[in-house]
């Protein structure tokens, strides 16, 4: 993919490293002349410019982008890139970073962000996953077409352990994306069995988690459901 990054502090520049490890081209866009060390990043293209302004943005030629990223210290800039990236210039995906928590409400598709990326968010995301067996946690929302990503750590208790994937009655509006098991991410297959300590890993719509959850852990966990959005 080609993916602009706005924005090249350490954010930026550790979002730009990963990319290119995967094999990403990029772009990090830089207003201040100071913050641009092509050396910190050499496999990026460096461009000393005013992402807020559409001049630079089309000389940039972030219309011809897959992926927008606002990476910037101030949320006002990534606000206004995002809508700039994905109202003048239709790009496909626009995800921003949200520096202070108490802007994410801001981050909404109105403002043209498919993702928000937010530390504290994030953090107990992590930190629910890390710790949470027998119940749905929620690691991220995509708000475009406002479906999230969830995960699942399947107790001993569960009642489709053992069983293949097929078997499992997954609700409509839910697709099962991966299975880590150990340290292993495996592609679900049909015939795959799913086991205790399984982290199953849903892209469901909001409307049918509590579904996912009755399904996958038994109609119990759903009287004991807190909400962790």
């Amino acid at each position: 993919m080609r993916i602009a990054i706005a924005g090249a502090g350490n954010v930026g520049r550790s979002i730009a490293q990963e990319l290119i490890d995967n094999g990403h081209q990029v772009m990090l866009i830089e207003r201040q002349p100071k913050m641009l060390r092509p050396d910190r990043v050499p496999a990026a293209d460096w461009v000393l410019a005013d992402a807020c302004e559409l001049a630079s943005l089309e000389e940039a030629d972030v219309a011809g982008c897959d992926v927008v990223v606002a990476a910037t210290g101030d949320d006002k800039v990534n606000l206004v890139v995002s809508l700039l990236a994905k109202t003048e210039f239709a790009v496909p995906r626009v995800v921003a970073w949200v520096n202070r928590a108490e802007n994410e409400w801001l981050f909404t598709e109105q403002w043209g962000v498919d993702v928000a990326v937010s530390k504290p968010r994030v953090m107990a995301a992590l930190v629910e996953e890390a710790v949470t067996v027998g119940d749905l946690v929620r690691l991220m929302t995509f708000r475009q077409g406002e479906a999230n990503l969830v995960e699942i750590t399947l107790p001993p208790t569960a009642p489709y352990v053992g069983q293949a994937i097929h078997a499992v009655p997954i609700p409509r509006d839910a697709a099962l994306v991966a299975i880590v098991r150990g340290k292993r991410v495996l592609v679900p297959t049909p015939d795959d069995p799913i086991e205790a300590g399984d982290e199953l890993v849903f892209v469901c719509t909001a409307a049918v988690e509590d579904d996912v959850r009755a399904v996958i852990l038994g109609p119990p966990s759903a009287d004991r459901h807190r909400d962790r959005a």
